[in-house]
């Protein structure tokens, strides 16, 4: 399996579609597939 993430600006159109009421729901399903493998905002750093 591969550690792939999904770039920022593909989650950002991900969250758009999310966000918009007119989309299909196979559209949405591959959105939220997007933003799933995005990687966290905030990474737990060792101190």
């Amino acid at each position: 399996m591969s550690c792939k993430k999904t770039s920022k600006s593909v989650a950002s159109k991900a969250s758009k579609i999310l966000k918009d009421g007119r989309t299909s729901k196979a559209s949405k399903s591959v959105a939220g597939s997007a933003l799933s493998q995005r990687q966290p905002k905030h990474s737990h750093k060792k101190k």
